[in-house]
Parts: structure tokens; C-alpha cells; sequence
């Protein structure tokens, strides 16, 4: 990445630059992790190498599945070139088993299989806190009209099943995860940001302890130590199962 390349955005996890290309960008994923609406501050080593390598895997091999992304490659272990978007502010929640805000908001017991996905939605503000939208204040606020929120819900279905199948591959459980979604140049929907360690909760189905069996940034929120071979363990699962696919 040259030194000169004009910064477009700083987020908390990644830096996004202009190329020479007007509808490409080069996105820099970094090792600073938050937590808590950034309240809770840290470092992850390698995090940023790891996350952009398992999310370059997993967009391209969704694109394989009619997925479409702003994915085009990964230059090098920290960089991902993408198609220029214009993001949606909003951030899609799919959980297929209670676990953090849902079970505080709700009661439901951590661990408890849904009976279906539960697709949310939530205003990507981070002054307000991010907070969840029903339908009424969905539409209340106008982002996108309501047929292409059903658009960003079926899209988010089907990402989830094609998830749900690969991780369960790699024995893993797809707890829950968080997407976003942009409108490229010629103002088509297509899925943007990362599918990661950070914006998934992953729990291994190899382990049985509840603590021991978190792979995902839980472990940074929760205190509960080896963040780093946590995520190292995913991506080393993520690339084996998507060598397998390859082969087979």
C-alpha cells in the first residue's frame, strides 16, 4: 500500500483508501479491538492479518454460492480490495442461538436453539449506541425503502444457511453474526464489511466447556484469555474446509 494513498474512512477494526481505480478501494484491517460500543479498548496481535484472510475466504466462497459481495481480492495479508459501495446504515443481526444482548433483552437462556433465524435490524450510530429497529421505526426513518429491506432479510437467510453449513464442516457452530450492505455503481445491494472472528460468535463443537469453546471476539469481550490461538484456530478450519471444497 503506498504511503500517499488518500485515506477515505478509519473505523474501529479496518482503514478504507482510494485507489487508482474510482470503484475500487483497498481496505486495511487492523489489530485494535473494541468492544462495548467502544468502551472496552485493546490490541488483538494478528488479528487484522487474520480476520481479512478468513473474510477474503468466505466472500469469494460465498460469491461461488450467488452471493453478491464487493469482494475482488486480497493483495496482501492485511488488505482486501473491494468494489466501491455506498454503505447502508444499518447492521443485520441473524442468531440461530440466544446469546449476548438477546438473551439480556429477553430472558431466554444462553445456549437456547431458536426455533427459527432471527433476523434484526440495528441503526449503525454509534452515538446512540446502535440501537435496534423495529419495523414501524424502520420505516419511520426512511434508509432504504421496505421492499429492499425484505431484500437485505432474504439476502441475510441465505447467507446463513450457506454459513451455517460451512461452519458446521469445520465443526463449528454459527451462534450468531452481524452484515452489512451497500449499494455499488449501479445501485445494486450487495454484502460488504467482513465475516470474521469479530463479527461472528463461533463456538467449537470439539469442545465441551462453555468458556474453553468460544472462538470469536466473546473471548476479548468476556476476559477469557488465548484471543489470539482463537482465532487462529478458526482461520486454520476456514482455509482446511475451503482446500477440501476446492478438491473435491
Amino acid at each position: 500500500m503506498s504511503t500517499s494513498a488518500q485515506k477515505l474512512y478509519e473505523g474501529k477494526a479496518k482503514i478504507v483508501y482510494a485507489t487508482e481505480k474510482e470503484q475500487e478501494y483497498l481496505t486495511y484491517f487492523k489489530d485494535d479491538a473494541t468492544a462495548f460500543n467502544a468502551q472496552k479498548k485493546g490490541t488483538i496481535v494478528g488479528k487484522g492479518e487474520i480476520n481479512c484472510t478468513v473474510s477474503s475466504a468466505l466472500l469469494k466462497w460465498l460469491e461461488s454460492k450467488g452471493i453478491p459481495t464487493h469482494f475482488i481480492d486480497q493483495p496482501s495479508s492485511r488488505e482486501m480490495l473491494v468494489k466501491a459501495v455506498k454503505i447502508i446504515p444499518l447492521e443485520v443481526v441473524v442468531r440461530n442461538i440466544a446469546a449476548g444482548s438477546l438473551c439480556k433483552q429477553t430472558g431466554l437462556n444462553q445456549g437456547e436453539k431458536l426455533p427459527f433465524p432471527l433476523v434484526e435490524f440495528y441503526l449503525k450510530n454509534d452515538e446512540l449506541g446502535d440501537p435496534l429497529l423495529t419495523r414501524d421505526r424502520l420505516s419511520i426513518l426512511n434508509i432504504i425503502p421496505s421492499e429492499q429491506i425484505e431484500q437485505l432479510k432474504q439476502y441475510a437467510l441465505q447467507i446463513n444457511q450457506h454459513l451455517q453449513e460451512f461452519f458446521q464442516s469445520c465443526q463449528i457452530t454459527l451462534v450468531d453474526f452481524k452484515l452489512e450492505f451497500g449499494f455499488d455503481s449501479e445501485n445494486n445491494i450487495i454484502l460488504a464489511d467482513e465475516i470474521s472472528p469479530d463479527t461472528c460468535r463461533l463456538w467449537d463443537e470439539l469442545e465441551q466447556d462453555k468458556q474453553k469453546r468460544v472462538l470469536d471476539k466473546d473471548r476479548f469481550r468476556q476476559d477469557l484469555g488465548k484471543i489470539e490461538s482463537a482465532y487462529q484456530e478458526v482461520q486454520q478450519r476456514v482455509l482446511t474446509q475451503i482446500e477440501k471444497l476446492k478438491n473435491s
